[in-house]
């Protein structure tokens, strides 16, 4: 382990969290040389620390500092002081995800040349796209070891993805797979191939499935250039009188505040607390926040038009056996507006323990049409639905009027109102989801809305021109050129795909952006 840093060591690069666009921004930073600090605002729990019971995984994990919500969403109505289920610990939410590692694609990044103005939304094309990000997904795809790339096999199907596969093909879906999941099918960088152990998102207790904490921090940690702090809750960003980030304020396990200088910082928080860290860092010179002189930072926030559906059948399916999202149908993640919407949406099998299921199946409700589903547990095959939602001015991240955290810094609040686009896709996922269990003599479908865990994007946008966004097409922002953001708020558009394998892409490209101008003394 490296030797701690000075905090008046001003030529560090500071990192604001540590998951798939931190902890991998960190690490690559380092092996290319560069003295750097990841400030966590969690603690670092290893492998076998991991509690593979759903309850108790969320009280060690979770981010449950108190947020609000507003907006016409569900999320808002069954959950309304933590509309995003994100993880407080070294590793971020790669030590609670599914793996499922997918590519955006090539329509995707130009969505308002391709979808045109959709009233009510905001799309903006990226300033980049799938050409340019070709090389940096390869490099990612071989790092995260993603199945179905550069040789490696896929996982097996459990029988929750075999009734999937079944219902999918008879009602004529044709991209139907094990996934491309960055879980281990066979030993791999020195760590296993997966056990199917099954519940395998609180935390990989065989260390086959990738995170930032399992082989990218120890990666940079053995450099002697990366230094991890835990427990470090940064409260705000300063800068001098040019403009310039100099360093940053945090707060340590014990409440006590310490200013770390810093040569850049790199903000990558997830797409709730980096907009909400940049509009707490207000100043005299900034009075709307850090890098806001778009009025962007927070705006736009995207969470994937989400929801599930269930099935019952006459005899066992097991689906918690083996790998959580077990396989997907990609068929449905096209343009095609004969649908009635703008975008496309995947079908990924998805299974939840007996507590959490009983939580989320249908909020609030009892009685003997719920007890009958929850009877039927073994005999149920599951998916989610993961699709493109509409960007919108005002589905947004703001600081709270009245509740402010611990440290006495407001709380976000998060506005969020479903796009007539979203709904239109969600139903329609409904249906087709419904057809495929269907198909293969569910007794029973039921629809689920959709959860408060998910992906969240959007509020410090990538954008080729500095009004319409946050940040350029490296994620460094328009106003203040050694502040950098490295997580998902960066994206433009939400695309159909899970966001984890773009993040982990563009932080690789972005720490050779970095290295790069920091070598020509620009940064």
């Amino acid at each position: 382990m490296p030797a701690p840093y000075d905090l008046n060591d001003d030529s560090v690069a500071v990192i604001v969290g540590s998951g798939a666009g931190g902890g991998t921004l960190g690490a690559q930073l380092a092996l290319k040389g560069i003295d750097t600090v990841i400030l966590e605002a969690g603690s670092r729990y290893e492998t076998e620390d991991f509690i593979n019971d759903e309850w108790d995984s969320f009280g060690q994990l979770a981010w449950k500092d108190k947020r609000t919500t507003s907006g016409d969403w569900q999320v808002a109505k069954d959950f309304p002081n933590l509309p995003a289920w994100i993880v407080k610990a070294v590793g971020g939410s790669t030590t609670h995800w599914a793996g499922a590692s997918l590519r955006i694609q090539e329509h995707e990044f130009k969505t308002l040349t391709n979808y045109g103005a959709i009233e009510g939304a905001n799309l903006l094309d990226w300033p980049i796209d799938l050409k340019e990000m070709e090389p940096w997904y390869a490099m990612a795809e071989d790092r995260m070891g993603v199945t179905r790339t550069n040789g490696i096999p896929g996982l097996p199907g459990n029988n929750n993805f075999k009734v999937l596969e079944a219902g999918a093909k008879k009602i004529g879906y044709k991209e139907v797979h094990t996934g491309r999941m960055a879980i281990n099918s066979e030993p791999r960088d020195d760590r296993a191939s997966c056990l199917q152990i099954g519940f395998c998102f609180q935390g990989c207790k065989s260390g086959a499935k990738w995170s930032t904490l399992v082989a990218e921090i120890p990666k940079g940690e053995a450099t002697g250039r990366l230094e991890v702090r835990a427990d470090s809750q940064v409260l705000r960003i300063e800068h001098d009188a040019s403009g310039k980030v100099t360093g940053v304020v945090y707060a340590d396990k014990d409440g006590k505040e310490h200013l770390q200088k810093a040569r850049i910082v790199a903000v990558a928080g997830n797409s709730i607390e980096s907009p909400r860290l940049l509009l707490n860092s207000q100043s005299s010179m900034f009075p709307d926040g850090l890098a806001n002189s778009s009025g962007q930072v927070g705006r736009n926030y995207m969470r994937h038009t989400t929801g599930s559906v269930y099935a019952v059948f006459d005899k066992p399916v097991h689906m918690y056996r083996g790998t959580t999202m077990a396989g997907i149908v990609q068929d449905e993640a096209r343009h095609d507006t004969s649908r009635g919407f703008a975008g496309g949406y995947e079908f990924e099998t998805l299974s939840l323990g007996l507590p959490f299921m009983a939580a989320f199946l249908d909020p609030g409700k009892w009685g003997r049409d719920f007890s009958s589903a929850m009877d039927e547990y073994r005999n149920m095959a599951g998916l989610w639905i993961v699709g493109e939602d509409m960007p919108r001015k005002d589905n947004r991240i703001t600081l709270s009027d009245t509740d402010k955290d611990a440290f006495g810094m407001p709380v976000a609040n998060v506005n969020f109102d479903d796009h007539p686009n979203d709904t239109a896709m969600r139903n329609h996922a409904y249906q087709q989801g419904s057809a495929i269990y269907d198909a293969v003599g569910a007794v029973r479908t039921i629809h689920t809305p959709p959860y408060p865990s998910t992906h969240n994007l959007g509020t410090n946008r990538m954008s080729e021109k500095p009004q319409d966004g946050v940040v350029n097409r490296f994620g460094q922002t328009h106003d203040i050129p050694n502040l950098f953001v490295s997580d998902g708020s960066q994206f433009t558009t939400g695309a159909a795909e899970n966001p984890t394998l773009t993040i982990v892409a563009l932080a690789l490209r972005q720490a050779d952006h970095i290295a790069g101008r920091m070598a020509s003394g620009d940064l």
